[in-house]
């Protein structure tokens, strides 16, 4: 009764966590091989791996261009635009709205521009981190049959050094 009423006034989520862990040590308990976890940072993964620069390298390249387009119709679209503020005052009312309507046409053209260049990066960054992660998964699953680890872990708010198996992962991949 007294169990009952203390169950009670706690939370609801740290009852479920205290009936899960004493479930999983009284199945550590019944089997007496203890677990082992591995912990990967896939971010690191994708950011200090030899593929990983090399993917940002061959986008670098293969952006570049269209970067530089975009910077320059920007530069001119600013150019026109402080050139109008300028003029606008002496302009007649018709030429006036002529190119108020061609500085707006000019920023929907950059808009779209600026737009269609960062879909089409962001999916490019996609497809090489796809790549990467098909190639660093398969080694993941080597190393956790190697260790004979029964999870691995890819977030976690903390982990331990010594089942962090990143850097194992970065050398594998960079081979």
């Amino acid at each position: 009764m007294m169990l009952k009423k203390s169950l009670a006034s706690l939370p609801r989520s740290l009852v479920l966590a205290l009936l899960c862990a004493g479930a999983m040590a009284q199945a550590s308990a019944q089997t007496a091989v203890p677990s082992r976890i591995g912990f990967v940072y896939t971010e690191r993964l994708m950011t200090e791996s030899k593929l990983a620069k090399a993917a940002d390298a061959k986008l670098q390249a293969e952006f570049s261009k269209r970067q530089k387009q975009v910077d320059d119709m920007l530069a001119r679209y600013k150019q026109s635009r402080e050139k109008f503020d300028e003029e606008a005052p002496k302009l007649s009312d018709v030429d006036r709205t002529k190119r108020t309507r061609e500085l707006l046409d000019m920023e929907k053209d950059v808009q779209r521009m600026q737009r269609e260049y960062n879909e089409d990066l962001f999916q490019r960054k996609n497809e090489e981190r796809a790549a990467i992660a098909q190639k660093a998964y398969k080694l993941i699953e080597q190393v956790a049959e190697q260790d004979h680890l029964d999870v691995v872990l890819q977030e976690a708010i903390w982990t331990s050094p010594r089942i962090d198996i990143t850097d194992r992962i970065l050398k594998l991949l960079d081979k």
